[in-house]
């Protein structure tokens, strides 16, 4: 397994729709395998293929602990897709490891049921609530070229101009 470097706001593979993966061969094995490392090299809860470079519909996920849980069990997604979501838009906090630095309230759906097919090519469904659901919900936008930056109000946006474009030198 690798670290691999995490593409940083600015990137154009970051602006991309990624690509559906067709084969679960071992290319992508290895590659969700250097993600996961990524991932708990960078301390974070979520990574998408377009972050280190690939613009293949892959995401890995390591959600922290809950009231009273142990950290989950980190989970590999090709070809993820919200097929439902509902409750109340929520705000809360966002960061993303491809825009450091930044953390801004994002309105989100409060649950989400997510389909995608694990690495042995099974079909999974997840549902998921809360920070899942966030966590989820913006890594998939990944997926879509779109930036939690692009989720927030004009006003706020304005504010951030300068700290993105410093970014993207």
């Amino acid at each position: 397994m690798a670290v691999l470097p995490i593409r940083i706001y600015g990137d154009p593979v970051l602006r991309k729709k990624a690509a559906p993966v067709a084969d679960i061969d071992d290319e992508v094995r290895r590659l969700a395998a250097d993600m996961l490392e990524t991932l708990a090299d960078a301390e974070g809860v979520g990574l998408a293929g377009p972050q280190v470079g690939e613009s293949r519909r892959l995401i890995v996920v390591h959600p922290p602990a809950g009231r009273g849980e142990d950290r989950q069990e980190p989970r590999v997604l090709v070809n993820p897709q919200v097929v439902q979501a509902e409750g109340p838009q929520v705000s809360g906090e966002e960061g993303c490891l491809s825009i450091p630095g930044i953390y801004e309230d994002v309105k989100r759906k409060e649950r989400v049921r997510v389909k995608a097919v694990d690495l042995d090519g099974d079909d999974v469904e997840l549902d998921a609530d809360g920070w899942n659901a966030r966590i989820l919900q913006h890594e998939i936008d990944h997926l879509d070229g779109v930036l939690f930056v692009d989720r927030i109000g004009p006003m706020r946006r304005a504010l951030l101009k300068k700290r993105l474009r410093e970014l993207q030198e």
